[in-house]
This record gives structure tokens, C-alpha cells and sequence, in this order.
């Protein structure tokens, strides 16, 4: 499951929980991106991306979480993770999980053609995100879309809840939480932009 995990939420848990189950998956790895390179905005350093979601996903023994591209240096792309992966794991089936809304920009990915060659893509559907956008875009005979919960959830809220002082509580784990507040990301001191060292 890729993302950027800025932070990680409950509805990224809940999304990997209905895959585990409804794919009938034998686990899911997060897979915290190293230094997407489509980011618009500055995102919190990986090592902290990675601890959080290590925090997140403890309790769950199916759920493990990968280090592949918050080590890899420079820009990382999916489609490089993918051939690694592949590489790996040669006989293994695999899928790549992450939004709906991110499924819709991934003819513009790096050889995009390749990655959707290399796993079986999963569009998470999103509040917001008609999936009929996936049609539109000629996508919706190459990716499976998951139906998941409707949580009207995302990382970008949670860093502006927290650099506005309001509660995130049952928004992010907990453990979560109390990572953020100790190291101080998203404070409004940074507008919920840390670029940050490794922990």
C-alpha cells in the first residue's frame, strides 16, 4: 500500500484492512514514499513518515511496513519500487493499493505503462472521488476499485488540525499523535511543512 503518510490515518487502516479481507491478501506493506517526486508541497522527512506508520500498523500482524524507498536516495518512483519488488518476489502476486484520486494521475507516472504491468492496481474509493472519473480516464478495465468505508479523512486535515491547535483525536492512532506533538510536526510554527532530519 503506497503513500505518503503524512501522517498516517484511520482511513488508510481501514482501507488496508477491507483489502487484506476482501482481496483475500496474505499481508499488506505500507510502503511510505521516499521523496515523491509529484509533491507540490514539502513533506515531512521519511524516517518520521516511516516511525509513524511503524506506530500505526504495530498492533496488527498481518500489516508490516517497508523501509524500501525512505532509504532509497533522491526522487523515488513507483515504478523503480515495483521492479525491486518484482525482483524480490518473482513468483508472488502482487498488488498496489493506495486512493482513487491517485489512481486517476497515473498515466502521467513514470512508465506508467510498466507499473501497471508489474502489479494488479487497487483504487481505493475516496468521499469525493467518483469513481466514474476512472472510466473517464480509461482506467477502469485496468485497476479493481475497493469499496471502503466512507471516511471523510486526509493527511492534508489532519496537519492543518493540528497546526490550528484543533483535535485530531480518532482521526490518527494515538500513538501517532503523541510521535507528532513529541517531535513537533505540523505545529504551526511550520504550517504543517516539516522537512525535518531522520530520527
Amino acid at each position: 500500500m503506497g503513500g505518503t503518510f503524512d501522517p498516517i490515518h484511520l482511513g488508510h487502516l481501514v482501507t488496508a484492512e477491507q483489502a487484506l479481507f476482501d482481496l483475500r491478501l496474505d499481508e499488506v506493506v505500507f510502503l511510505p514514499a521516499g521523496a515523491p517526486w509529484q509533491k507540490s508541497r514539502a513533506v515531512t522527512s521519511p524516517g518520521h513518515r516511516y516511525l509513524m506508520t511503524a506506530l500505526a500498523t504495530a498492533g496488527n500482524p498481518s500489516f508490516t511496513v517497508s523501509r524500501l524507498e525512505v532509504e532509497t536516495p533522491g526522487p523515488t518512483y513507483t515504478v523503480d519500487t515495483l521492479r525491486r519488488v518484482r525482483a524480490a518476489l518473482p513468483d508472488d502476486e502482487l498488488f498496489f493499493i493506495t486512493g482513487a484520486d491517485a489512481i486517476l494521475n497515473i498515466l502521467t507516472w513514470k512508465d506508467a505503462e510498466e507499473c501497471l504491468a508489474l502489479a494488479s492496481f487497487i483504487a481505493a474509493s475516496r468521499p469525493g472521488h467518483d469513481v466514474g472519473d476512472l472510466a473517464a480516464a480509461g482506467l477502469m478495465d485496468r485497476v479493481t476499485v475497493l469499496d471502503v468505508p466512507a471516511l471523510a479523512i486526509s493527511s492534508s486535515d489532519v496537519r492543518q488540525r493540528f497546526a490550528a491547535g484543533r483535535p485530531v483525536r480518532y482521526l490518527i492512532p494515538r500513538e501517532v499523535e503523541e510521535y507528532a506533538r513529541k517531535h513537533g510536526l505540523y505545529n504551526a510554527a511550520h504550517h504543517g511543512l516539516v522537512a525535518g532530519s531522520l530520527p
